[in-house]
């Protein structure tokens, strides 16, 4: 029973135990069921996380002082970065970038006041990025005709600047972009130049740009110009030339610079097109759709100058040009710079303008700087190193050529008794050629591809040191010294302002007046000596020192009145341009500028055309200078000498004597082989043929006076005490690595192979026989003849002094080099035959065996290098 009742309770509590089992496994299997349905209803649809919003323009400037202006600039007040805000409108739209030195270094070719140029630019929006465009402007395509839609084809814009936009505003139309690339780098102008082919690796040059050091200095906002100064550092840790004084540590140099942003103009200016007859600076485009031979469509720079009346013959105008003086300016020169500004009036009265010029003076208390673009200002230094004495540059309309903005530079040595150059003097005897002060710094202008530099500062500082020494040595008072400063300081700010007026150089102006009328005092007094303020012209002094009246220009001349009628007067019709136009026939308005004259040896054609010289007779001119200077070297030593002082005064005197005969030599020289031209047009009244080779008689003329006062044994012949005298006052160790002696021999070899250059030229030698074909009287082969016989035939037969010696060897050298030497390929045949016909004469001549042991020795010395010359052309 009790087995029985056992396992029926076994089999009862299995079962229920499988039952319970069962249960409870179905109901966690709903639990679980229900539960991963909890769990996957509470999990929310996976969605695309929101965008983060990026920072605004407002975020990225907060800590920035905000410059409002044509471009709105921000300024980071911990760190001054910049950021440049540009406006939707601003886009896809013409502004002007210009940019000027405000400091730099003569050393390193930047000074300041020196203009860098203009050029359109224009703002592209591509996608993330703001483009800085320069679009190119050199071509015109008329838009009448179909091949203005070709007028970008095969023609390169410049992007010069890409930007990332670092924010944006939608609603204003505004992009904020990284402005610091753009002024802290030579994106926009370039500073350092390169390095040219053949220069010295001791020569200075700028190091590397150093973007750490750089930075910017200032920022003016203005509603139609931004301007932002910066100052930029050069470093070169391993510099092997540090400059000059002026550089105070090479291996840093710092160049500051004036970068500006402005509108465009409106456009209701009218340009004017250019003409040959007339020298202004032009912005030279070609026109695309004409047909015509000469697609020349050159604008000229000039102002805009609207009469307030315009019906009226002579009204002032809306706007006149306005001119500064700098608060910088001496007071004694002030009212001097006023009237030479002012001489100005009378040229634009003849164009109808009437008080077209004005001057105000620069506050003390001004809130302005001269490197402000909306203020034209006479500005003044007294540099270490002057880079030139006056520099009147202007900024144009890239499109138009309209003047927008100009300044004028004057150094203050020019009107010292300072002497700041020993180029002058001292390099002439290590290179055997003497260069002018004017003639170094012209080739600064050509390295620098900078047309509108301007030398009459050195010139007209030549011109006052002469000046001082005559008037010094016949005892003036100081108030004539005065006067004649002041004469020289007007002229030379006529003449600059003329620069800023849009006329280029006319070195053909000064054969205005007869050698005669220069030297009548009540004839000149008061007016221009010259046909132009624009010419480099020698000073007026007269021998006859009681004949002597103005040294210098005292009003514009009758070119200058021309040539602002020209640029200026608002003409009705073609007629009326033409009219005006048809006088440059007359002579007191013939024109030749810097491309046309003669002052190297390798230029121009046209004797009149030419730097240094004054009247219309240029020999007789010269030949006074010569004879003024051999007077003068007479009582030198005791004009120039004061008890107690040095010898500076002396030395100064002598060479600025001995400069000017060399300068009379090359003005003369250049009529050998000359040809004068013409540039008017064909038929116009008063015209001739555009080449008339110089006349025999006038070459003739020039050859004599080269004679007797450039290659004669005793030219340049002065007082033998005075060489013992030449003595430069010792400053420390100023005469460390050189001899101080004066170098007299090669002095005078310089000034005489100065001349002789130009004679021996390739150029001139075959100008000389191309001329003969249209008129030219004055042989190849009577030339050479007669400068052969004028080396050797004074002397042939006695002793030969030691500066006819150098001057012999290097003639000879120089003929030997024609037929043989590196540039032999550069003369032609007839040049080379009568080389070879004068050496064997020269051999002829130094085989006669006298004179004494130096002169045996010469004649023996150039007898062997001829003989040599001969082996080697056979």
């Amino acid at each position: 029973m009790k087995t029985i009742y056992s396992s029926k309770f076994r089999i009862i509590c299995s079962l229920f135990l499988t039952l319970a089992v069962l249960g409870v496994q179905d109901t966690n299997a709903q639990f679980w069921k229900k539960k991963k349905k909890e769990v996957k209803k509470a999990v929310p649809t996976k969605k695309t996380p929101p965008k983060k919003k990026g920072k605004s323009i407002k975020d990225l400037t907060k800590s920035s002082k905000k410059i409002e202006g044509l471009f709105t600039i921000y300024q980071d007040t911990v760190t001054g970065s910049i950021k440049l805000l540009v406006k939707k409108e601003q886009l896809n739209k013409d502004f002007i970038y210009f940019s000027q030195i405000a400091d730099g270094v003569v050393d390193a070719g930047q000074f300041r006041g020196a203009y860098q140029g203009s050029s359109v630019f224009n703002l592209k929006k591509y996608y993330n990025k703001l483009e800085f465009y320069i679009p190119n402007t050199s071509f015109y395509f008329d838009k009448k005709s179909a091949l203005s839609k070709s007028a970008a084809a095969n023609i390169s814009d410049a992007v010069i600047a890409s930007g990332k936009i670092l924010a944006s505003d939608d609603k204003k139309g505004e992009y904020l972009i990284d402005a610091n690339g753009l002024f802290l780098s030579e994106t926009f102008t370039r500073i350092k130049g390169p390095r040219r082919p053949g220069t010295s690796p001791f020569a200075f040059s700028l190091g590397r740009f150093d973007k750490n050091k750089s930075k910017i200095n200032e920022i003016k906002n203005y509603p139609e110009n931004t301007n932002v100064k910066t100052e930029y550092v050069y470093s070169n840790p391993s510099v092997l030339n540090g400059g000059s004084r002026a550089v105070t540590d090479g291996r840093n140099v710092s160049i500051k610079v004036f970068h500006t942003f402005m509108n465009m103009p409106e456009e209701d200016y009218s340009p004017r097109l250019d003409d040959p007859r007339v020298g202004y600076f032009l912005t030279e485009t070609n026109d695309m759709t004409t047909t015509k031979t000469i697609n020349y469509r050159d604008m000229i720079h000039r102002w805009k100058l609207v009469k307030k009346n315009p019906d009226a013959a002579l009204s002032e105008p809306v706007t006149p040009i306005t001119w500064w003086i700098e608060n910088t300016t001496p007071l004694k020169w002030r009212e001097t710079i006023k009237e030479g500004v002012l001489a100005w009036n009378v040229a634009f009265e003849k164009a109808g303008f009437k008080n077209a010029m004005v001057v105000k003076v620069q506050p003390d208390d001004a809130d302005w700087d001269a490197g402000d673009v909306r203020y034209n200002v006479l500005r003044w230094t007294s540099s270490p190193n002057p880079p030139f004495g006056g520099y009147g540059p202007s900024f144009v309309n890239p499109r138009t050529g309209e003047i927008l903005g100009a300044d004028i530079m004057l150094e203050f040595v020019h009107f010292t008794n300072r002497v700041f150059a020993d180029k002058l003097y001292n390099d002439a005897a290590s290179n055997m050629k003497l260069e002018t002060l004017e003639e170094i710094k012209n080739k600064q202008l050509i390295e620098k591809h900078n047309h509108k530099f301007c030398s009459m500062g050195h010139v007209m500082h030549n011109n006052m040191q002469l000046g001082s020494a005559v008037l010094q040595a016949t005892g003036a008072s100081d108030l004539d010294m005065d006067a004649l400063k002041k004469e020289g300081m007007k002229s030379l700010i006529m003449h600059e302002v003329g620069h800023t007026l849009g006329l280029n150089h006319n070195m053909k102006a000064s054969q205005l007046f007869s050698p005669a009328q220069l030297e009548d005092a009540a004839f000149i007094k008061g007016k221009a000596l010259t046909g132009s303020v624009m010419d480099y012209a020698g000073i007026n002094i007269t021998n006859d020192r009681s004949k002597q009246g103005q040294y210098a220009d005292m009003a514009v001349g009758p070119y200058d009145v021309w040539a602002i009628q020209f640029g200026y007067q608002d003409f009705k019709n073609d007629s009326e341009r033409n009219a005006v136009l048809s006088q440059s026939t007359k002579p007191e308005l013939i024109f030749g500028n810097d491309a046309d004259d003669m002052r190297s040896s390798s230029n121009g054609i046209d004797p009149r055309v030419m730097i240094g010289d004054l009247s219309n007779d240029q020999i007789t001119y010269s030949v006074n200078r010569f004879k003024l200077v051999n007077s003068m070297m007479k009582n030198l030593k005791n004009q120039f000498t004061n008890k107690g002082e040095t010898y500076e005064d002396l030395r100064r005197a002598y060479y600025t004597l001995q400069s000017q005969s060399s300068i009379a030599g090359g003005v003369i020289s250049r009529f050998i082989g000359g040809v004068y031209v013409d540039r008017s047009t064909y038929g116009q009244e008063g015209g001739t043929q555009p080449y008339t080779p110089v006349s025999l008689k006038d070459q003739k003329r020039a050859m004599a006076a080269m004679k007797k006062y450039i290659f004669a044994p005793n030219a340049f012949d002065v007082p033998k005490d005075v060489y013992n005298y030449l003595a430069r006052q010792r400053r420390g160790y100023n005469f460390f690595g050189r001899t101080e002696d004066p170098k007299i021999h090669e002095q005078i070899l310089a000034y005489q192979t100065r001349t002789l250059s130009h004679l021996m030229h390739p150029n001139t030698l075959q100008r000389i026989s191309n001329s003969e074909v249209y008129g030219n009287q004055y042989k190849l082969s009577s030339f050479m003849t007669d400068l052969n016989n004028m080396m050797f035939k004074p002397d042939v037969y006695g002793s030969i002094n030691s500066f006819r010696q150098n001057l012999q060897a290097v003639y000879t050298k120089r003929l030997i080099e024609m037929i043989s030497g590196r540039t032999s390929s550069r003369f032609t045949t007839a040049a080379k035959s009568m080389a070879i016909y004068n050496l064997k004469n020269i051999k002829t001549w130094v085989s006669n065996g006298t004179g004494d042991l130096a002169t045996k020795a010469h004649k023996n010395h150039l007898k062997t290098l001829i003989t040599n010359a001969m082996k080697e052309i056979k």
